[in-house]
């Protein structure tokens, strides 16, 4: 039997501790591909005990990174060396290195970070040097040292007041160094050697990845769903920090995604869409391809709704209760509906503990538009290929995705969808076999809410349609293929890399002598 390549699977707070979309995904990869073994890079905010998912053999091991737990990782876990070496490292650091060699690396970084024409390569430069730094040097004894704060506050005070239009407080300067100190513990952690490490997205999670890279030359895979960087400009630019953090978040966001782009052998999009930001953050259009998700159509398949709902105009959506999903465009929509159907039932499934603020936020917006009978945020969903089947349609009002499941997997079981127009959305869903809508038009996705559910033969007639379209262009064997053979490709690569790396030593030396 051929042997299986090494990969390993870099995630942030998602397979296996949580559920979602990306978990979706990665657990169909585990569970299916068949030409590698999986080692699972897990960062999470905190140390989660135990997996949501029943893990295949083919994953080997799974190695958690909890980033913002009150302990360091290391003080957690055990990541290949003994503890007390740690400790024992702590106490012999020497201050003058942290003077003289690191100090000057972390200024670069801060320029880098905020040099709108920050070259990419540069930012390659620093990160490595880190890493180096780190091989011989305590992380968290560097980091917190006061020499690196000072340098720090010197630092982006100079660059602050070049800038002359925006101040920052004592607290934006703790909040952005505890920041910078969190994003870039993985650089102290050792990893296992592998022969592919693969990205889940283009953000601070390739920092694993590009220890690999540099210990070993390993080849790196980026997966984008939802695009890193335009889902962190909506959540940066929607909150409520500072302007100041706002910068530095946007700034060292944009450097980051760059360098995954540079150093990233293969880009595999989940949609064409993704490839407009790809290329406007520097991906080479050759490094970028596209595999679409895929589901099991022998599993999600048409099937009759519940007879407790069977007279009950019924509109099913599967979306952990969050604002990228804005649950509350969802909700003013069914009140749109509610004036025409005034019996019309939505039913979410989906994690409403992930952000318990806007789960409140959602609740009071039922409350106040007086659907306690119409809205329902029913909670997690253990059998999802039933799910959809207990609604006449599905509907989802996301204003970002990538190419989620949840369209396809509603598609599959003869239900047509009422969606916004965001990520690949249309690349699997169009006029024949749904509604596609503006991201918080309320009114247009609570009027084609009405029509379907009014509309019985139009209502079949779009199930048909779009259960066809899946079994012809979103099964999961085509998608589980297509990923074996960009394994095979990667690793064919490097091959022939090593071949041609070795002939231009050898040439070179026969040239010498």
């Amino acid at each position: 039997m051929k042997n299986k390549y090494d990969v390993m699977l870099i995630l942030e707070g998602t397979y296996p501790y949580n559920g979602g979309g990306v978990s979706t995904w990665a657990d169909m990869l585990c569970k299916k591909v068949s030409n590698v073994n999986y080692t699972l890079y897990s960062i999470n905010a905190d140390f989660e005990e135990k997996s949501k998912y029943h893990l295949s053999e083919n994953v080997k091991n799974v190695i958690q990174v909890p980033l913002w737990s009150p302990l360091e990782p290391k003080e957690l876990l055990s990541y290949g060396k003994k503890y007390y070496k740690t400790v024992n490292k702590k106490e012999q650091e020497d201050k003058n290195a942290i003077e003289s060699v690191f100090v000057p690396i972390f200024k670069r970084l801060l320029a880098n970070i905020f040099d709108t024409n920050s070259d990419v390569e540069e930012t390659d430069d620093i990160i490595f040097d880190m890493w180096q730094f780190f091989q011989n040097h305590d992380y968290k004894n560097t980091m917190r040292s006061q020499l690196v704060w000072k340098t720090f506050c010197d630092t982006v005070s100079a660059i602050i007041k070049k800038d002359n239009h925006y101040e920052a407080t004592l607290y934006d300067f703790t909040v952005g160094m505890r920041w910078i100190y969190r994003f870039l513990i993985p650089l102290s952690i050792d990893v296992p050697k592998a022969d592919i490490s693969h990205l889940t997205l283009s953000g601070f999670p390739v920092i694993p990845a590009l220890v690999l890279k540099y210990k070993y030359g390993t080849p790196i895979i980026a997966t984008e769903h939802g695009v890193f960087i335009r889902e962190r400009l909506i959540a940066i630019n929607s909150s409520e920090y500072s302007f100041f953090l706002k910068n530095l978040l946007i700034k060292f966001s944009e450097c980051i995604t760059r360098l995954v782009y540079y150093k990233a052998d293969m880009i595999l999009s989940v949609n064409k869409f993704n490839m407009i930001w790809e290329k406007k953050y520097g991906a080479h259009p050759h490094k970028i391809d596209v595999i679409y998700n895929g589901i099991d159509p022998d599993l999600f398949v048409p099937n009759k709704k519940p007879d407790h709902l069977k007279d009950v105009p019924t509109v099913v959506a599967a979306a952990r209760i969050f604002e990228l999903k804005d649950i509350l465009t969802m909700i003013r929509s069914c009140a749109v509906a509610k004036e025409s159907i005034p019996n019309v039932r939505y039913l979410v499934y989906g994690d409403n503990h992930a952000v318990p603020e806007y789960t409140k936020e959602c609740n009071n917006l039922i409350k106040e538009l007086k659907l306690e009978n119409n809205f329902f945020l029913a909670g997690y969903h253990d059998k999802p290929h039933q799910l959809f089947c207990e609604g006449d349609i599905s509907i989802l009002t996301s204003i970002s995705e990538g190419f989620p499941y949840t369209v396809l997997e509603s598609m599959s079981c003869g239900v047509p969808v009422v969606a916004t127009d965001v990520g690949g959305v249309t690349e699997a869903l169009d006029s024949t076999c749904g509604f596609i809508c503006k991201p918080k038009d309320y009114v247009a996705l609570g009027q084609s809410v009405v029509t379907l559910l009014q509309d019985d033969v139009l209502r079949k007639r779009m199930g048909e349609v779009a259960r066809k379209k899946v079994i012809d262009n979103f099964t999961i064997d085509k998608f589980i293929r297509e990923y074996e053979m960009a394994y095979e490709y990667i690793m064919s690569k490097k091959a022939q890399d090593l071949i041609y790396l070795n002939s231009h030593l050898q040439q070179e030396a026969m040239e010498a002598s």
